[in-house]
This record gives structure tokens, sequence and C-alpha cells, in this order.
């Protein structure tokens, strides 16, 4: 890789929005260097290069450091724009549509399924709760292949990776997404079958083993 395209990911394997970044960057064809980071033991890079939140994603180009996951997906499409596709619409409407929508799957789907997990009598409600979000992100999908109608996107990145967390919130929540959330479902087998995807989203049995652990260190079990 040339120098002034030095690509580096900090990131944890089993982070739904490391995810995210790393099939925007599959998807562009942008070579990287991966770095494993230890969440509990913070390396200095990742300190120094997200001072503020300390977390991972953290994608740095040419020593530049760009932090959050949605905004890394943004950059990334506007930094090579002309390598094989577009992760957001050009449409003004359809590019504020899908930001409301990736928006919506950080501040509803990612808190309610924290909850079944990291805490604990809340499993029941937030269980109840992350199920009716998930209805409304299915009801947005429609018929479409795609939440970008027949284009793999934006939207369908910022969700994809908390697919392989289903067997934990099923685990925990004591609910089962897949019978309750048929066609999204279907659409996450769709994406899966991209590769970029495939190669970004560890087994759900790895996912729920790491949970176990960390509810047992939590003394949630």
């Amino acid at each position: 890789m040339a120098e002034e395209e030095e690509v580096i990911l900090l990131d944890f394997w089993a982070s739904m929005f490391g995810m995210r970044t790393r099939i925007a960057l599959a998807e562009k064809g942008v070579e990287y260097d991966y770095r494993e980071q230890d969440l509990w033991n913070k390396s200095s890079l990742l300190l120094q290069m997200n001072p503020v939140h300390k977390k991972i994603p953290v994608l740095i180009h040419n020593g530049k450091p760009v932090c959050e996951s949605l905004f890394q997906l943004q950059y990334i499409d506007e930094t090579w724009p002309d390598n094989k596709c577009s992760l957001l619409p050009s449409d003004p409407y359809k590019r504020a549509l899908a930001k409301f929508w990736a928006d919506f799957i950080d501040k509803k789907v990612n808190v309610a399924a924290r909850r079944i997990w990291a805490t604990k009598g809340e499993e029941q409600e937030a269980s109840k709760e992350l199920i009716e979000i998930l209805k409304t992100l299915e009801s947005e999908l429609g018929d479409k292949d795609y939440f970008g109608d027949e284009t793999f996107g934006y939207v369908d990145i910022a969700l994809i990776g908390f697919y392989s967390w289903f067997g934990v919130y099923d685990k925990y929540g004591n609910i089962n997404i897949e019978s309750e959330c048929p066609k999204l479902i279907s659409w996450a087998k769709r994406c899966l079958q991209r590769e970029s995807v495939a190669k970004a989203l560890p087994e759900s049995e790895k996912v729920t083993m790491f949970v176990s652990e960390r509810r047992k260190k939590l003394e949630l079990e």
C-alpha cells in the first residue's frame, strides 16, 4: 500500500460497529491494516487517536483519525468515491432518509439490545422493546431486497452487524427474533451472501460464548 494511502482500523472482533467499517472498506475495495484491540487494556494508540470517547472502531487514514462508525461510513464513501459502489444515495432526500434510519438503529436498537444482556431485571421489558423496534425496521424494509431499494448500502451496513448478536438477544431475552421478524431474517441472509458481510460477521455462537463470559465477569450469571 502506498504511504499516502495508509489506512489503519483499530477494532474489536465482536463489535457490530466495527463490522460496519470493515464491510464498508471491503465494499470499496480499500486495503487496510487491521489492529485488534483489547478493550479492557486499551492501547496507547487507541487512547491517542480517540481521546474523547476512548472507543473502537477508529479509522486512521494517513495519520488522521475518524471516530464513530456512521461517520466512518460517510468518510469512506466520500474518500473513495469511484471505487466499486456508493454507500449513501446521491439524491438529497434519500440520503437524509438513510441517515435518519441509521441514527434510529444507533439510538434504538443498540440501547434496547444492550439492556437485554448487560443488565439484570430489565431483560423482559428490553426484549419487548427490541422486538417492536425491529418490527418498525421490518416495516420500513417492506418487500425490498435492501433498505436502499435494490441496492445494498448505508442502512444495511448500519444494521447487519447486529444479526451476529441475535443469538445473544434470543438467549438472554427469551425471544425468537426469527419467528417475530421473518422478513428481517431473510434480509440478513441476503446480506450474508455478500463477501464483505460474510467475512466481517463472526459466528453467532462465538458471540454468545463471549457474552456469557462477560456476564460472568459482570456477575450477571
